[in-house]
Formats: C-alpha cells, structure tokens, sequence
C-alpha cells in the first residue's frame, strides 16, 4: 500500500466542491517535514481559499477535514495555523502493518502488471587494463538494479560488457613481443602488461600524428605564401 497516494485518493473527491481540478493541488499533500506536526501535512487550503472570497484557509481546511475519512488508518484530522491540515498514521494500523510485512516473502512489494525485457549493462572494464575501484561501483549498482527489476517480476539480462577487446590485446601481444620488461613482469604481470598497453598506445598516436606532418607542412607553406601576399599588399597599399 502507497500511504501518500492512499491519502490523497481519499481527500481528491472531497476538493472537487472547492476546484473543478484536485490534481492542481493534491500534490501539496505531502510527507510531514517535522515529525510534531505529523506523518503528513496538507498546505492545499490556503490556495483554494484565496478563489473563494471571504472564506478564511483555516476555516476552509475546517470543512475539508469534517469530509474526508481516513479513521481507519490514521488519527483524527488536525487543522493547524492558518490552514494547514496535519494527518497522524495510528500506531495500531502501523503495527499490523509491520508484522504483515516481516510475514511476507515479497515484504509488501506487488509483482509489475506488464513485466518487460530489460538490459542491464554494467561494469564494462577494459580488458587491457587493470581493474578499479569505478569498476566496483558500477557493478554495485548494475548488479542492484538487476535485481530490484528481477524482484519486480520483469524479464532482466544484465550485461557486463567488456567492449572492443580486439585491439586492446593487439596492442599487448605486440608490446609483449617488442617491450616487455621480464623483471617487472615476473614481480606484477598485470601492472607490466598495462604498461606496455599504453606505450604501445603513445606509439600508435605517435604513428598516426607522424602521417599528417606531410600534409601540415604543406599546410604551414601555403599560410606562409598567403602571409607575404598579404604583406606585400600592405607595403604597397602604404
């Protein structure tokens, strides 16, 4: 059962004498911030009011509390201030509540009507390099939202995706080959082979810049062309 929306099912008939639109305010019923004014609090008076003329928020909240029943789960009404409506959940009802709850295997949770295929993708390390902390986390959550969904009754896949590991081990077979370092290997191989995956890494953008020096030189002379025309121009314009 959802208290909050089990409230305010029951007050929204009861605004329709005052507004042709509870939804406008219904949702300034909402859990109480200071626990001596409740479980909840309705502050939905004060506006109404000032659309009726000469009718006081306070008295307003008068007649709306003399309408609206909730005694079976919660304590008399209480208008409060200027306006406000305080609403206390009985102790009873919250005990029973309680002990229905622990009894249950579901703890109270209803299975989703239309259960859906989902996809949980998570974690998602790079293979080529060693696991952190981030890793942790991220499988934290996916692993936690897997299961809330499950538990919802939906039809769940979680995916650890390890993305493009092609090129990663490319460039460590590779570096192995070419770079390897056999003293630091024996003593941390994982440390070692992340090494090698980032110097392999520089020397593939080192390849890859090198390439366009060509064109960036062709570049620079045609600016350097474009810069003595435009110089000469001015000489000749002065």
């Amino acid at each position: 059962m959802n208290i909050l929306a089990e409230i305010r099912s029951r007050f929204e008939p009861v605004l329709t004498e005052w507004t042709d639109d509870p939804s406008s305010v219904i949702e300034m019923l909402k859990a109480s911030q200071d626990a001596k004014f409740g479980d909840y609090q309705a502050n939905f008076a004060m506006p109404l009011a000032a659309r009726i003329p000469d009718l006081k928020p306070r008295d307003l909240a008068t007649q709306i509390v003399e309408k609206v029943d909730l005694s079976d789960f919660c304590e008399p009404l209480e208008v409060a201030g200027p306006g406000f409506i305080n609403i206390k959940l009985k102790q009873e009802w919250l005990n029973t509540q309680t002990q229905n709850l622990v009894a249950d295997e579901r703890l109270g949770v209803v299975p989703a009507e239309s259960p859906q295929k989902v996809v949980v993708d998570f974690s998602a390390p790079n293979v080529a390099k060693p696991m952190h902390v981030g890793h942790l986390r991220s499988t934290v959550i996916g692993d936690a939202n897997y299961r809330v969904l499950k538990f919802l009754g939906h039809d769940v896949v979680g995916d650890n995706h390890i993305g493009d590991w092609g090129t990663q081990f490319g460039m460590i077979i590779f570096g192995y080959k070419h770079f390897l370092n056999e003293a630091a290997f024996e003593e941390a191989p994982v440390t070692e082979l992340a090494r090698l995956y980032r110097l392999v890494n520089q020397l593939s953008d080192y390849h890859a810049t090198k390439k366009t020096l060509p064109q960036r030189e062709n570049d620079i002379e045609q600016l350097e062309a474009k810069l003595k025309t435009l110089e000469s121009s001015a000489d000749q314009t002065a």
